[in-house]
């Protein structure tokens, strides 16, 4: 694992344990990561998903896609449902086994490196494509796909560092351009699919959130329903409020430190309204969700943008090269 020294020091601050030395910030995402792929992984041992109940949800993906998209899910969901405690059992476990391998340093690239190839598999075969090619997307119900931002932060949080300036953990790995690019792209995402035709409707994100309260503890029905009430015939107001957010959320890593840490807030809390309102936590407490959604993972990758945290030191080198005398 390629990491940093700090210049005259000679102590290796990301890759190595150094006694009586805390987890730098990478390694913390990283933590918090793995933790979020065990709650996966727990949440797919759950009992519906061994019933044929799981194999009809993840049918209701194809819908709306593309032929060559859709058929191929049609046939996983069929297989699913005549195989669910064969494959279920296997699904969970590989998530159990990508969070194990994301805490356990010596595995974790390996486990992020397994994690990419399964977030495609299941972008596709349990997200639809995130509904993205359908032009029903909406970043209030999970859009681009939740585990599709797993698999970006995978990337990003990947334990090497390049040459030159990193002023946040993002930049680390990839490098300060790369970083800022996949950044602009994914929130520039963001903001198209808000503006889609589908979600600039007066009743678009009412009906998103409308349906969220069955099943849900009396609280948080309470919640989206009055969230549902509030957004009645206030869709494109609020769908063109959230695009706006959202690009600014973009522009946000070309801006001073300073004022990027006020809009990383801003996303903070943007991501929790979108977890709790238009997610209900991703149905985790009704027995049925697979994951908690995407709210946590936007939380997690501004968190790896925010400027100066996990950023490289100055005069650091990396670990496989000399440090100067």
């Amino acid at each position: 694992m390629t990491d940093i020294a700090v210049e005259g020091s000679g102590r290796f601050l990301a890759g190595r344990d150094v006694a009586g030395e805390p987890p730098d910030a990478r390694r913390v995402l990283q933590l918090a990561l793995a933790a979020v792929w065990m709650l996966d992984a727990v949440l797919q041992y759950q009992s519906f998903m061994y019933s044929k109940g799981f194999g009809q949800m993840l049918a209701a993906t194809a819908p709306g896609n593309p032929g060559v998209i859709a058929h191929p899910i049609t046939w996983d969901a069929s297989l699913i449902e005549h195989h669910s405690t064969l494959l279920n059992t296997i699904f969970a476990t590989v998530q159990l086994l990508i969070a194990l391998g994301i805490a356990y340093r010596p595995t974790v690239k390996i486990a992020l490196g397994v994690s990419i190839a399964w977030v495609l598999g299941v972008w596709w075969f349990g997200e639809g494509l995130g509904d993205v090619l359908t032009g029903g997307a909406s970043p209030v119900t999970g859009a681009p796909g939740a585990v599709l931002i797993y698999g970006i932060i995978a990337v990003l949080l990947w334990p090497s560092d390049r040459a030159g300036p990193a002023p946040y953990v993002a930049a680390r790995a990839v490098g300060l351009s790369a970083a800022r690019a996949i950044w602009v792209v994914f929130w520039t995402a963001m903001v198209f699919f808000t503006l889609q035709s589908a979600n600039l409707t007066a009743q678009g994100l009412h009906d998103q959130v409308a349906g969220l309260a069955a099943g849900e503890p009396g609280w948080l029905a309470a919640i989206e329903n009055h969230a549902a009430a509030a957004l009645a015939g206030n869709g494109i107001a609020g769908s063109v409020v959230l695009a706006v957010v959202f690009a600014l959320i973009a522009v946000s890593v070309f801006m001073p430190a300073r004022a990027a840490s006020g809009v990383l807030v801003l996303a903070l809390v943007t991501a929790a309204l979108i977890w709790v309102v238009g997610q209900a936590f991703g149905a985790i407490l009704t027995g049925g969700g697979t994951d908690p959604n995407s709210g946590p993972l936007l939380a997690l990758l501004a968190l790896l943008y925010w400027p100066g945290l996990g950023a490289r030191p100055a005069g650091a080198v990396a670990a496989d090269r000399p440090v100067p005398a």
